[in-house]
């Protein structure tokens, strides 16, 4: 008997050890064929790790800082600016360097987002990096899938500092990227339909099952 059992332990555990395996090759394989799509939409020179950091909003004054985004070295062209995508940089901790150095690790040409919102770990809560590539009014290199090159031409990517496949978002995160998504909303004319998550035109995970996507659809619809 205690033969049969030990039989039977080690071929589930080489069963499971097999799953884990067709796991972790899915995983990977997804990833890789996200970050290659990404690097052949990221067209272009390479960028500089530069950009505007804008601190956490003073709670009576909350647009004061948020026009600032809006002083670009480039003036935006008409009709550029036609969607808002919002992701999540997929790790707890991250500043502009560090995402501007994994970006390249992937073979992109920098900071792939226009502007990347902190949750207090490497960045200030709330804190929003204006990212080299709005600054310049380039495409950026911030959605994959079948659509990715009209959105990284024509939408503007947003990414919160975090994993909201594991955890949410500071309420301070939240209060930011709706008055950033509002300020460009209502400068550039894009309507609610157009805002969308990474998730919503990418097989993609982000910005994950944490993100309250019913609380600020409904935010973002109010705005009609």
């Amino acid at each position: 008997m205690a033969k049969a059992t030990g039989t039977t332990r080690n071929g589930r555990t080489r069963q499971m050890g097999f799953r884990a395996k067709v796991v972790w090759a899915s995983l990977v394989g997804s990833m890789t064929a996200v970050t290659a799509l990404l690097m052949a939409l990221d067209r272009g020179s390479p960028t500089r790790l530069d950009g505007l950091a804008l601190p956490a909003m003073v709670a009576t004054q909350p647009s004061a800082s948020i026009e600032a985004v809006f002083r670009t070295r480039v003036p935006a062209a008409d009709g550029q600016w036609l969607a808002i995508v919002i992701d999540h940089t997929g790790a707890p901790f991250g500043t502009p360097a560090s995402i501007n150095a994994e970006h390249k690790a992937m073979g992109l040409k920098g900071l792939g987002y226009d502007f990347v919102i902190g949750n207090g770990q490497g960045m200030s809560d709330g804190e929003i990096h204006v990212g080299e590539r709005w600054l310049e009014q380039s495409p950026g290199a911030h959605t994959a899938g079948p659509d990715g090159d009209w959105y990284n031409r024509h939408a503007i990517g947003i990414a919160l500092v975090g994993d909201g496949t594991r955890r949410g978002f500071s309420q301070t995160q939240m209060t930011r990227l709706l008055d950033l998504v509002s300020a460009l909303a209502r400068e550039y004319q894009i309507p609610p339909e157009r805002i969308v998550l990474h998730s919503d035109v990418a097989p993609v995970a982000g910005p994950g099952r944490y993100f309250p996507a019913a609380s600020v659809r409904e935010q973002i619809d109010s705005w009609r």
